[in-house]
């Protein structure tokens, strides 16, 4: 048994991880490496391994840094069963699509400017015909269903309480007689978020491979989140400003206008206009409505009592282009929330661009904004932007709320292991997280004591004893 790091090692972006047993190869995630483009077309191009020599996939959730480069591996000739959650499957069924059409859009644009210098033009990563056709691969299954991956190989999803859908992988090893039990957590959420249930507890796990994106910091309570947006909101209010939210299509978005509705409801905040100006969005809303089977008890409630938690009289949703232009147009108080969450592509680079330089306004930021990003940028208030091949100057507000985060913090991670780990776990590998916040989760995992802790680096192979 042998488990190799690939992708999300010491970083955030591009998750992979690859387990043999018995000479089959399984996949953990085939995610989208993100970051400077050339760097990034490289690696996502390329796997280090043969596709076609793989058994199977295991999928934890659909986020594009987890799923985003799964067309790629199908069409480099990977042709074994996708196993994922039913909401994932859908979820991918959106996201993957979206992600081949932006890839098409950059390309011909680029193709632009490469025609004019006399360049030969590039293609895509993937085709949307390639996104679908990756789709036809995809096993949706529940949450603590045990299934068979590969000879010696059993698995079982419990959730993960990160996203809709999201699941931490059981799987039970069997090789020459040995027998091991192993976690995946992919991404573990946080405690207490709104609409997604809690992360599971597994047991009886002798290795666990764990993220880290928050490794070494904690997160505001759900409480101060809510209050928090409370504020920022009635602050924009009163200067007659827009509030633009970048977040994230799937997730991030549900909760705020899960959020926005509840403090409606309690006239906590004004009657202000939304706009869900992603199409993105909008579809994958449509998912979250198919599978109340992911909601929490409270959730469950509001659902009950109050209708549909995704739709109400001052929620509007934006397909076209033309309506998404009009908001520009806007004069009176409004939020808009768009996607991409970190700002580095999508609708929300034109609402920035045209909001940005009124001190009126406001930028919300509720996630985590990776170095480099626009988001990062307006993160650290530099006092002028680039968007969309233009300096802008930053006059409007910027607020960060980081109580809204689909990731367990430092203290979320250590409370989740020191109540799994029981007599057996002893083993634990630390990956997703940006070298820093690794290590110092390493760090706050031994101090729990009785674990050989490992911060693997890319390619790093491993023996499972």
């Amino acid at each position: 048994m042998k488990l190799q790091f690939i992708g999300a090692v010491r970083t955030v972006t591009g998750s992979m991880h690859r387990l043999q047993v018995n000479g089959a190869g399984i996949l953990f995630d085939c995610g989208q490496f993100q970051g400077h483009r050339d760097e990034s077309r490289e690696r996502n191009a390329h796997f280090g391994f043969d596709p076609a020599g793989l058994s199977a996939l295991v999928l934890s959730h659909a986020h594009i840094d987890h799923s985003g480069n799964i067309p790629t591996l199908v069409r480099a000739g990977f042709d074994g069963n996708i196993y994922c959650m039913s909401a994932t499957r859908d979820l991918c069924a959106a996201m993957l699509r979206d992600s081949a059409h932006i890839q098409e859009q950059d390309a011909a644009y680029l193709n632009k400017k490469r025609t004019r210098r006399g360049e030969p033009p590039i293609t895509p990563l993937y085709t949307t015909a390639d996104a679908v056709a990756s789709l036809r691969q995809f096993v949706g299954l529940s949450y603590e269903r045990a299934f068979d991956v590969a000879p010696g190989v059993r698995a079982t999803f419990y959730d993960a309480g990160h996203m809709l859908g999201s699941a931490i992988t059981v799987l039970d090893l069997a090789e020459r007689g040995r027998r091991l039990r192993l976690a995946y957590t992919g991404d573990l959420g946080a405690r207490g978020r709104p609409i997604i249930r809690d992360p599971v507890l597994v047991h009886d796990v002798d290795t666990l491979v764990i993220e880290s994106t928050y490794g070494s910091r904690t997160h505001e309570a759900p409480e101060e989140a809510e209050h928090r947006l409370e504020e920022i909101v009635n602050d924009a209010w009163r200067r007659g400003g827009k509030l633009i939210v970048p977040a994230f299509a799937v997730g991030r978005t549900q909760t705020l206008v899960y959020e926005l509705h509840q403090l409606m409801l309690k006239r906590n905040i004004p009657s202000i206009p939304i706009f869900i100006d992603s199409p993105l969005a909008v579809n994958v809303t449509e998912t979250f409505r198919l599978h109340p089977e992911c909601y929490d008890a409270e959730a469950s409630d509001f659902l009950a009592g109050n209708g549909d938690p995704f739709g109400f009289s001052r929620l509007h949703y934006v397909r076209s282009v033309e309506e998404s232009k009009e908001l520009n147009f806007v004069r009176e108080p409004a939020i808009i929330i768009s996607a991409s969450g970190m700002c580095e592509a999508g609708r929300i680079l034109h609402h920035l661009k045209n909001s940005i330089a009124d001190p009126r306004n406001t930028v919300l930021l509720v996630g985590y904004q990776a170095p480099n990003t626009l988001g990062r940028k307006l993160f650290d208030r530099l006092p002028e932007v680039p968007i969309l091949g233009e300096v802008v100057p930053l006059r409007a507000q910027v607020e960060t709320i980081d109580g809204y985060s689909a990731h367990a913090d430092r203290d979320g991670l250590l409370n989740w292991v020191r109540a799994v780990r029981g007599g057996r776990l002893r083993r634990v590998y630390v990956v997703h997280g940006e070298e820093e916040e690794a290590l110092a989760l390493a760090e706050g995992l031994r101090a729990l004591g009785g674990l050989e802790v490992i911060v693997p680096r890319p390619g790093d192979t491993v023996a499972l004893t």
